[in-house]
Order: structure tokens, then sequence, then C-alpha cells
């Protein structure tokens, strides 16, 4: 019995050594490029203000303020300003900071569960009847336009949060199932894979324990970049008026802006902070998304 015990506290110990030296490595690799620490940089930023809201205003971003608070322009008291109904725009872009970023990180999960699973059940029965299903059905969320898929599915479901969520995930997971399938078929083939099925082990066996371990870093990189397409597609739905309007976000701001006729009349301070934003989260997705590909997708890698 202790014998048993030594050699499995042994073998975890070797496991955590060898993650141990993975992360090391892959730290090594990633702070090298440029573009990835300028992308980390900036996500740590939005991650600042996304945990420290509270902090950083005082006011709340959904009371109202008096007739003559209405449309004001920046101030020291109304940094952005404030809206047609008196609140205050600085309070309304950063508290709408923590809901784009859940949005986004959720929605990129749901879409990479769902594309990993595909694409992994694909890739292992590659050529046989359920390939042929999976990828048709892919294929079949692919040849439809992004953003008409999207709205018919925001107005299906109605507007709440969790829905909107479901949406984007929904409606975004066809890529990573082309890109981890694609993978898939090449792990299948190796010589590990191929031993481990000659001693009989059976397929869920293989595919869990063998084939999906291979494929998470790629899983983990794709969805740093879906969560830029999230970001996006939040603001996008909530721009046409069917996000959550209990909720403050980067895209209901927008919304409100081209509703009151803030756009029209260049009331700059209204539109242009959450614009913005919305450019930097993405980019700064973006770059770690690329940097994260470079590095984890072998193919990248090998070049």
């Amino acid at each position: 019995m202790m014998v048993r015990l030594l050699v499995s506290l042994m073998k975890v110990k070797e496991r955590i050594a060898h993650y141990s030296r993975r992360i090391k490595a892959f730290w090594t690799n990633y702070k090298r490029n440029r573009m990835g620490m300028t992308g980390l940089l900036i996500l740590s930023f939005f991650l600042f203000i996304a945990v420290f809201a509270p902090f950083i205003t005082k006011y709340d971003p959904k009371q109202r303020g008096t007739r003559e608070q209405k449309l004001m322009s920046p101030s020291l008291e109304h940094p952005f300003g404030t809206d047609e109904l008196g609140r205050d725009l600085w309070s309304r872009v950063i508290y709408g900071t923590r809901i784009s970023l859940l949005i986004g990180f959720s929605a990129a999960l749901i879409s990479v569960l769902l594309g990993t699973t595909v694409g992994l059940f694909a890739g292992y029965y590659g050529g046989g009847m359920g390939d042929e299903v999976l990828m048709r059905m892919t294929d079949l969320f692919l040849s439809i336009p992004w953003l008409p898929l999207m709205l018919i599915f925001a107005v299906l479901f109605g507007q709440s949060f969790l829905n909107l969520i479901l949406v984007i995930g929904i409606s975004s997971w066809p890529g990573t199932a082309r890109i981890i399938r694609s993978q898939v078929l090449s792990i299948k083939e190796r010589p590990f894979v191929e031993a481990t099925r000659a001693i009989g082990a059976r397929d869920m066996y293989i595919i869990t324990r063998e084939i999906l371990p291979n494929i998470l870093p790629l899983a983990f990189a794709n969805t740093v970049l879906i969560t830029t397409i999230a970001i996006l597609s939040e603001a996008t739905i909530s721009f046409f008026g069917l996000g959550d309007p209990t909720h403050v976000s980067w895209g209901m701001v927008l919304h409100y802006a081209f509703t009151s006729g803030a756009i029209v009349r260049m009331n700059y301070w209204y539109f242009l902070p959450p614009g913005v934003l919305i450019m930097l989260a993405v980019l700064g997705f973006t770059f770690v998304g690329h940097t994260l590909d470079e590095i984890l997708n072998p193919r990248l890698r090998s070049r």
C-alpha cells in the first residue's frame, strides 16, 4: 500500500514538473513576441477596469439626471459627458466593460466547446457517416451569412443577457470545428495513437485520453480569437436594438447614441468612447490570439 502511494506521488510530481517546464517554455516564447505583449497589456488594462469599476467611478450607470444634465459635454464632473437621460457616460462605459467582456468570454467558451466537440468526433471518424453528417451541418452554418444568422437567432430567443450569450456562441462555432477536425485527422494517425489502439483501447478512451489533450492548446488559442468575434457580435446585436436593455454594455451605449440622434448631432462624447474601447479590445484579443496561435499551432510552429 505504501509503495503504491509513493509511486502515485512520484507520478504526480513528474506531471507537475512536466507542465511547469512547458509553461516556462511557453512564457519564454510568448514574451519575445512584441505583438503578444502589447495585446496582453491592453487586455490587462480592460480586466483592471472590469474588476475595479466601482472604485473608478462614483456614479450609478443607470441613475438618471435632471433636465439640465441631459447631453452635457465632457467636464471634470462627467469626463465623458452625459446621455439624453442625464446618465453619466463615464460610468456607463466603465461598467459596460464588464458586460461586454463577460459576454465575449462566455460566448467564446460555448463556441469553442461546440466546435471542439464536433471537430473532435468528425476528425476521429473521418470519412464515415458521422463525419459526413457533422461536416455538412458545419457547412450549412458556414454558408449562411454571419450577421443575418445572429439577428434571426436573437429575435427567436428573445432579448436577455443569457440568450445573447447563447446566440453568439451557437452562431460562431463552425470555424473552430473545421480547425480542430483537420488537426485530429493528423493526430489520430500518429504512432502513440496507433499503439493505444493496438492494445485494445476503446474509441472514447483514445479520444479523451490521447487526442483531446493534444488539441487543447489549439482550442485555447482559438478561444481568444473567437472572443474578438463575440465582442463585435454583442456590439452589433445591441446596436440594432436586440440586446438586453437591463444591462449596460458598449453595444447598448452605441444603440442609445443612435436612437437619441447623438450621432447626427455629432455629440462625439456619446458614441466615440465606446467605439474606441471596442476597437482596442478587439485589437488586444487579436494580438494575443495570433501570438498564441503561432506558439501553440503545430502547423505554424513548424514553419
